[in-house]
């Protein structure tokens, strides 16, 4: 499992809980914990529409975030406030994702 901590949107590719800086792999990107970004997406209220469906109605009626590529509700056209994806919350949501991906593409 990896960090995930963000600077200036690069995600950390250190394994989680590691000590000392965090790192982008094959990059000269480095960044301790004081200058990580906040948690929260910078795209949180951006207009937004619904992503197309796979035949199950994944990801229903969620929108693609194309700031951390999070799956997010929508309130009123615009992207709920959230956290940048820091990876599913279960295995079937990451197989539901994958699969999202491997058919519509990003």
């Amino acid at each position: 499992m990896l960090c995930l901590s963000r600077r200036s949107g690069e995600i950390c590719t250190r394994r989680a809980g590691h000590a000392g800086l965090h790192n982008r792999t094959g990059s000269s990107i480095l960044w301790g914990d004081i200058d990580a970004d906040a948690p929260r997406c910078p795209a949180s209220g951006s207009p937004a529409v619904p992503a197309p469906k796979l035949p199950d109605g994944y990801p229903h009626g969620r929108a693609l975030c194309s700031a951390c590529f999070a799956f997010v509700t929508l309130d009123d056209g615009e992207l709920s406030a959230h956290d940048s994806w820091r990876g599913d919350e279960s295995r079937e949501e990451a197989d539901r994702r994958r699969e999202w991906m491997n058919t519509h593409g990003w």
